[in-house]
């Protein structure tokens, strides 16, 4: 197998396949794919955040969602973030893994495995945490600082822990 590089990560806003209105993007934000990249209005993106988009399947950030600084997203398997999504520093989401190698095959050149992330609307990730590929964080939830979350989380759910585990159930706005 022969590495090649990606590019450079470098955009404009122009280059995604679409920006709302009000985005901002902070020193060192790197794109790649950005013809895959999604965002909706007033996206926050923090410094030196990585929005790694891939060619055969996209990105999408909904309104007004915040991305911390140092964040990097993997979206070979298909990446949605809902709105008013707030996402933590140093916060990894990965939509693809290795598949098992068998004892002679290095795990780095065993097939590559994709499954979707989605995150869905008003939820929040804690500073660090890492979501692995095939997850659905439920509307509402909240994912402490450091989890990694391996499994589903329901709706308004609290999950923390490695592996991540539903801690309690918020309660719901009585609006």
């Amino acid at each position: 197998m022969r590495h090649r590089s990606h590019g450079t990560g470098a955009f404009e806003p122009d280059d995604l396949a679409t920006c709302g209105e009000d985005c901002v993007f902070e020193a060192g934000v790197l794109i790649f794919h950005p013809e895959n990249v999604h965002l909706g209005r007033n996206v926050y993106v923090g410094h030196q955040a990585i929005l790694k988009g891939y060619h055969r399947s996209s990105m999408r950030i909904g309104d007004e969602s915040w991305i911390g600084q140092q964040c990097f997203f993997h979206s070979a398997g298909g990446l949605e973030i809902g709105a008013r999504v707030g996402v933590g520093p140093a916060v990894k989401i990965l939509t693809s893994r290795h598949a098992e190698a068998g004892r002679r095959t290095p795990i780095l050149f065993s097939p590559i495995e994709t499954a979707p992330v989605v995150i869905e609307d008003d939820a929040d990730l804690g500073v660090g945490a890492i979501v692995l590929p095939g997850v659905t964080i439920g509307r509402g939830a909240q994912i402490g600082a450091g989890a990694v979350v391996a499994e589903d989380v329901p709706p308004f759910a609290v999950a923390a822990g490695v592996p991540a585990r539903v801690l309690r159930l918020r309660p719901e706005d009585p609006a």
